[in-house]
């Protein structure tokens, strides 16, 4: 199942890099081991060449497990340098410590000098002071205080490392220069700039995208609501319409059109001028009406290539942007990575 979410971020994500000159490319996050399966990847790669991104469209795809060794390494360097260090605590004593069940970890091992062990995992020791503030191409400059921010586990007892760590190490190691994923990850951001700063690295410029909504305001789940791409391509959505519908969800083109050509979209659109907004997805009906009339405008349109300047896999969209550009099981999309062209 891919969800209509991970594939407007991910045409966000094409848009983009195309304007930039860039080169999309997949990562799948899998990680974890119990959330991983071969057939849910090519399900993920079906969907996108369904859209328009087949194999000549992107880079990759990549798997982060690849760079288990990466992961380590940073993990190491970190502890080394004194930004990390492990922990024994349950969560059962950190609640009995601090009485409340809602409270994040209160840094009772920050200082202990413990070495690897069972049952330790490693936490990065955020700062105690100062503000981490994220520069987003739709929000503004969000600021969050680095008292607040607790001391997040970056590996796990068993070694392996979570995904804030496995995703700073493989976009600073692919040279990511933007990230574009949806708003429920914004909490995640200063997290991940710490990481990126702690390793030495200059973080990116983020985008985070408005949830998409039903017709009672919710966020869309796959529990109650048709959340995936493959449901709307049995039914005989045309991939045209089902692309013109998802890039309109949040975004608007010029002349308050509904049925705009893929040129004049990627002509177009600029993420800043995304709304922040919840974008609805009761325009619905809107997708099905365009059908038979992108199938007319088909030869008039340009196809997909044409560029200008649950639980399933993660999967991880980035794109390398030229020089001249400024600067799992459910999908997370990236954008950009440097060309070295």
């Amino acid at each position: 199942m891919f969800h209509v979410g991970g594939a407007r971020s991910a045409l966000f994500n094409w848009v983009m890099a195309a304007q930039s000159g860039g080169t999309l490319v997949l990562r799948i996050e899998d990680t974890d081991a119990s959330r991983n399966s071969p057939e849910w990847t090519e399900g993920i790669i079906r969907a996108l060449a369904w859209l328009g991104m087949d194999g000549e469209q992107y880079e990759g795809p990549y798997f982060q497990s690849a760079n288990a060794d990466k992961h380590a390494e940073a993990a190491h360097t970190l502890r080394d340098a004194g930004r990390a260090y492990y922990c024994d605590c349950t969560r059962e004593a950190v609640i009995a410590r601090t009485g409340d069940q809602h409270k994040g970890y209160d840094g009772f091992c920050r200082d202990r000098g413990l070495e690897p062990g069972p049952g330790r995992a490693l936490r990065f020791r955020a700062p105690d002071e100062g503000q981490t503030t994220v520069v987003d191409l739709l929000r503004g400059k969000p600021v969050f205080e680095n008292a607040v921010i607790e001391d997040f586990v970056i590996a796990r007892a068993d070694g392996s490392v979570t995904f804030l760590l496995a995703n700073a190490v493989d976009d600073m190691s692919q040279g990511i220069t933007h990230v574009v994923r949806g708003e429920e990850h914004l909490s995640n951001a200063p997290k991940q700039q710490l990481l990126w700063e702690a390793l030495g690295g200059e973080p990116p410029v983020w985008a985070h995208v408005p949830v998409i909504v039903n017709e009672k305001r919710q966020k869309l789940s796959k529990r109650r609501d048709k959340v995936a791409l493959e449901d709307y391509r049995a039914e005989g959505y045309l991939a045209e319409a089902m692309r013109n519908y998802l890039m309109l969800l949040g975004w608007a083109p010029s002349g308050d059109r509904e049925i705009v050509p893929w040129d004049v979209i990627v002509d177009e659109f600029r993420i800043d001028d995304v709304n922040t907004s919840p974008a609805s997805s009761t325009r619905r009906s809107s997708a099905r009406s365009t059908a038979s009339t992108s199938a007319r405008c088909r030869s008039r349109s340009s196809s997909p290539n044409a560029s200008r300047s649950s639980r399933r896999p993660r999967s991880t969209w980035t794109s390398r942007s030229s020089p001249s550009s400024h600067r799992s099981r459910r999908p997370a999309w990236r954008c950009c990575r440097r060309s070295s062209r």
